[in-house]
């Protein structure tokens, strides 16, 4: 019988940013406007929802305000268990991805796993961290320490890569390596130098390691940084790197797809990449 996935993507704009109350109500006013998606989601039969980077807070990495550091909570933590509530009542695996404070001075751009009777599976911590203009992440995050997780979840073998990671093949083929049969990218990524490459890298990486990906972007502008407009444009990608459905560019939206993960087994078996690779040739990629 075909193995068939239903999945969903939020991207959404804040309906609160920096001077509309304290950073308790912007994150209170974030997480409450996801709530009725996730509640969409739940009731259309989506089996595993991904929502985009820090989802509960404006990307406030374009400045270097010491103050966001109070926005970070432990994972898992109170954000993870209001999620496990609508994972368990909706059977739906839930990817949340957080600020994440592990101890004082230890801060992480993380997302946690949710299968779908609410049991916390476990976080994959975004291993490379940009810092560059208007995306000072090193100010807010420390690089991740926990490798390259895939979680084994009620209704398919899940990996995690956030953002900035989506440039480097490395550990998008070390997740094919480690058993993932989907890889979601939940990103904060605004118009400009590397718009094209969101089209670009990730149904290669879908190509390369015969996984489906769900790939995530947030809409709108955001005060008072103004980084730029935050495009959208969530997709989908399968095995043979080609689109499956994709949002719009400026619209709050659940995008939900479905797909057979039987086509991994037939996608590896004409394209035999993992056969074939060389690892006894590759020592230069480990060298310092």
């Amino acid at each position: 019988m075909p193995r068939l996935i239903k999945s969903g993507l939020i991207q959404l704009s804040i309906p609160k940013s920096e001077g509309d109350g304290s950073i308790e109500e912007i994150m209170t006013a974030m997480e409450e406007k996801h709530i009725p998606y996730i509640e969409e989601a739940g009731k259309k039969g989506v089996q595993i929802l991904c929502l985009q980077e820090i989802f509960n807070t404006p990307y406030f990495c374009p400045g270097q305000d010491a103050a966001w550091y109070e926005s970070a909570q432990p994972v898992p933590g109170p954000v993870t268990e209001r999620m496990s509530v609508y994972a368990k009542k909706y059977n739906m695996v839930m990817v949340i991805p957080v600020f994440e404070k592990e101890q004082a001075g230890f801060l992480y751009n993380t997302a946690a796993v949710i299968d779908a009777d609410g049991k916390y599976l476990g976080k994959y911590r975004k291993n490379h961290i940009p810092h560059t203009s208007g995306f000072w992440e090193k100010f807010f995050f420390k690089p991740g320490n926990l490798g390259y997780p895939v979680f084994q979840t009620k209704y398919a073998k899940v990996g995690v890569y956030i953002c900035y990671d989506r440039h480097f093949p490395d550990g998008a083929r070390i997740l094919g390596l480690n058993g993932a049969e989907i890889v979601y990218n939940p990103s904060a990524t605004v118009a400009g130098l590397s718009q094209y490459l969101c089209k670009l890298e990730q149904p290669a990486h879908a190509v390369a390691n015969g996984y489906f990906m769900g790939c995530i972007n947030r809409v709108g502008t955001e005060k008072p940084w103004n980084l730029g407009k935050f495009y959208g444009t969530s997709y989908f990608v399968n095995p043979k790197g080609q689109i499956i459905n994709q949002a719009s560019e400026d619209n709050d939206e659940l995008l939900i797809s479905e797909f057979d993960l039987d086509m991994i087994e037939e996608v590896r078996s004409t394209w035999q990449f993992f056969r074939d690779r060389r690892p006894e040739t590759y020592q230069k990629l480990v060298e310092l």
